[in-house]
């Protein structure tokens, strides 16, 4: 019998009451596209619970748990328990999004600070969010030295990128790689050092080529995939297996 390479989607939110896909159907199509464990994350307090009860009937779905920087303004104060479960294995998502101002610049970086300060208190790895506000980002993280994570769904510059990884900090790629058109983004992607990539669909968001149009799942992380190995030139198991490892080794999965 071959080794079959598997996958991780790290970043998904199929969890969610309003997810549009019967979960059930998703979750066995995703196990035949290979995907060998999924990470479920919360952006608020309703969210993360939900996420961490998803993943207690799920033997290969994980939850990570936190409130997202748009949320901020609505508490976190549930969070801490949460992260005592079993099934948790990462603070997220959280970050700084300047883009939106559902939540003050003051609240969200509060929110960051108590957040990260969870996560250094108990040994966890971090999903973040941050939108056009790296200059704000950087010295919150760089006050929590330690801090492991990824930057999930990250689409900004090769100077970012830099700085994210002399941190240590992972990247996540998503379907955005499959149809941006912008050039510095096609770069940056070439530039992610392999070691360092982490694969995920943010389902329901963000549909990869060929599918757009159509609700994200975590099985289409084979898309993500199969482009970015690709766009690379490396064999589909080497990314495969390297992505597999990476994302084991960051959140600490079996």
């Amino acid at each position: 019998m071959p080794n079959i390479p598997t996958l991780v989607d790290t970043h998904c939110h199929i969890h969610e009451a309003e997810y549009l896909l019967p979960v059930d159907e998703v979750l066995q199509r995703a196990r035949t596209n290979g995907v060998q464990q999924m990470l479920c994350i919360g952006t608020n307090e309703t969210s993360s619970f939900e996420a961490v009860e998803f993943a207690a009937k799920h033997v290969d779905v994980f939850a990570i748990v936190g409130v997202h920087p748009h949320d901020a303004k609505d508490g976190y104060d549930t969070i801490a328990e949460l992260v005592q479960h079993p099934r948790t294995v990462g603070i997220g998502e959280i970050g700084l999004d300047y883009f939106y101002t559902h939540s003050s610049r003051e609240l969200q970086i509060r929110a960051l600070e108590v957040q990260l300060q969870l996560a250094s208190d108990n040994s966890l790895p971090v999903s973040f969010h941050v939108r056009e506000a790296f200059g704000d980002f950087w010295p919150v993280i760089d006050n929590f030295p330690g801090i492991r994570g990824v930057l999930h769904s990250f689409t900004d510059t090769i100077a970012e990128l830099e700085k994210g990884l002399s941190r240590g900090l992972y990247v996540g790629v998503n379907g955005i790689s499959t149809f941006t058109k912008d050039e510095g983004q096609k770069a940056m992607f070439m530039a992610i050092p392999l070691d360092r990539l982490l694969l995920e669909t943010d389902a329901p968001f963000l549909t990869p080529v060929p599918f757009r149009g159509k609700v994200n799942e975590p099985g289409l992380v084979k898309e993500v995939a199969l482009h970015y190995a690709r766009m690379r030139g490396i064999a589909y198991d080497e990314l495969a297996r390297q992505t597999t490892a990476n994302a084991k080794t960051l959140f600490d999965l079996a």
